[in-house]
């Protein structure tokens, strides 16, 4: 019996297989969403491309997208002419702190008010959302003169506590992670008190690890917040050496007046922390944000 040729066997191979084939629906998915990435995407191309820039390019009307050639004397600048390197450590540790003690403040309160049976807890939980309300520079002056009372500004140490102390508790991360809580049946704690498990055991060991995804988004916006701070830092440090890095950036701009690179090569310089973050935790981000959306 003779055997069937390659070509037949190809041929009936591809009748059993479908081709998989793009409709012009989906085409025109992915061209909108590529439309509406470059708007992203630019901001934060231009920032790099433009730090390496010279300043002829930058000026040039209408501006180059493309650089004539490559400068590294613009981020070189930035360290002579701020302290780049004590800045950056501020704004880690002051981000670094206020997000620790965020999510320590807001674990508690959001077990609190998800899994602690208590009279009012609902009339408790709304009043404490309505400050979400309240503007933050209402709350400006009256913070910076609780901190002049206290002789916090008279020391580097005391600066460092003046810059964290007001923003050690927010009610975002409380929300968000009530929201997380709420999704765990209650049968759970149930289960944990008959086996003799206390309220701090069931939180750090059973329900924290399982609200990872919620606690890294809280913890990635409270760090990008407390980095992007700008007016209370402001207020607050007294020298450059206590100052914060976004206070830096816009003492480029005063101390070298017409230097754009020297300007947008700092802020390429600040935007790689939070880049990072954004990068590698977006999935815990979107995971976090949507664990109390369905229930």
């Amino acid at each position: 019996m003779a055997e069937p040729s390659s070509s037949t066997v190809d041929r009936a191979a591809d009748r059993r297989t479908p081709r998989r084939r793009i409709s012009a629906g989906k085409i025109a998915v992915y061209v909108v969403l590529i439309l509406a990435l470059i708007p992203v995407i630019f901001p934060i191309y231009y920032a790099f491309v433009g730090s390496v820039m010279p300043g002829g390019d930058l000026a040039s009307s209408p501006p180059r997208i493309f650089p004539s050639g490559f400068h590294w004397s613009n981020v070189t600048g930035v360290f002579d002419s701020i302290p780049l390197g004590r800045q950056y450590l501020n704004s880690v540790v002051q981000a670094g702190i206020i997000t620790i003690a965020q999510l320590i403040t807001s674990i508690f309160a959001a077990y609190a008010f998800a899994l602690m049976p208590m009279w009012g807890r609902r009339y408790v939980f709304g009043a404490f959302m309505a400050t979400l309300m309240v503007p933050a520079e209402s709350i400006i002056i009256p913070n910076y003169l609780h901190i002049g009372d206290w002789h916090l500004l008279s020391s580097s140490f005391g600066v460092v506590i003046g810059l964290v102390l007001p923003f050690l508790a927010n009610m975002f991360g409380t929300f968000l992670l009530r929201q997380a809580f709420l999704q765990f049946p209650t049968e759970l704690r149930d289960a944990a008190t008959m086996d003799g498990c206390g309220h701090l055991r069931f939180l750090w060991r059973i329900l924290v690890p399982l609200a990872r995804p919620s606690i890294a988004a809280a913890g990635v916006y409270i760090f990008l917040t407390a980095w992007n701070q700008y007016f209370w830092p402001l207020l607050v440090t007294r020298s450059a050496s206590q100052q914060t890095l976004q206070i830096g950036i816009t003492q480029l701009r005063n101390a070298e007046v017409g230097d754009l690179g020297l300007v947008v090569a700092g802020a390429a310089l600040s935007v790689i922390p939070t880049l990072l973050i954004v990068i590698f935790g977006q999935r815990y981000i979107v995971r976090g944000l949507t664990a109390g959306a369905v229930r």
